[in-house]
């Protein structure tokens, strides 16, 4: 595949990038996730997923070519549609695992009011990728939504489109509503995109449920 981004020099986790990679295999089956490894250059994880521990070694490249070659394959529907489905697989694969949302799932959490659990729930989710990577989020709240911003993004990194591409991002938001909710689903809309030529990414999440 021609043009593919460079190394960015900013990185995740490589326990986050098994857990991408995981989530993917989960979505796509064995055989496609290998063709895309190929396609993208990344073959060195056809035959091994990056090691589980804390050490930022997973870079944001990856990702933005992971999601070029979605697209490529896939075209531009199928791709955001694999990336949104791959979002809601990476949470619930282990992303919940992480420190600031360990306690999410706990009884005395659960019996919390809706909307208390969201002021906990939405920013911790931007605290476990500033604290563990080197992509930035953070969160600011509003009456009835919050925006979350994404200040590093390694989804559209070394890219220029004319349409967004936070897709993952949705999906993880989306899974993370409904699990700290107890199955709810709630409204991710991507109000800009960093690609697209603004300064953050930001996505806006509703807080009434849509169901």
């Amino acid at each position: 595949m021609k043009d593919l981004v460079p190394e960015s020099g900013y990185y995740y986790p490589n326990k986050m990038g098994r857990i991408l990679l995981v989530a993917m295999e989960e979505v796509m089956g064995r055989n496609g996730l290998n063709a895309l490894l190929n396609l993208v250059e990344l073959r060195q994880f056809i035959n091994e997923t990056p090691p589980d521990n804390l050490e930022k070694e997973f870079d944001f490249s990856h990702i933005s070519n992971l999601l070029r070659g979605l697209d490529e394959i896939y075209g531009p529907r199928g791709g955001r549609g694999l990336a949104l489905r791959g979002g809601r697989a990476i949470f619930s694969r282990g992303l919940k695992q992480f420190g600031a949302l360990a306690g999410v799932g706990d009884l005395a959490f659960k019996v919390l009011p809706l909307q208390t659990k969201l002021k906990i729930g939405v920013p911790a989710v931007a605290r476990i990728f500033t604290q563990f990577s080197d992509q930035q989020s953070r969160v600011e709240e509003y009456d009835d939504h919050f925006l979350y911003y994404i200040e590093r993004c390694s989804m559209c990194w070394g890219r220029e489109t004319d349409r967004p591409l936070c897709h993952v991002a949705v999906g993880i938001l989306q899974e993370t509503l409904r699990w700290i909710s107890g199955g709810l689903e709630f409204r991710v809309d991507i109000v800009e995109c960093i690609g697209q030529g603004h300064k953050a990414g930001v996505l806006r999440i509703d807080k009434e449920p849509i169901k």
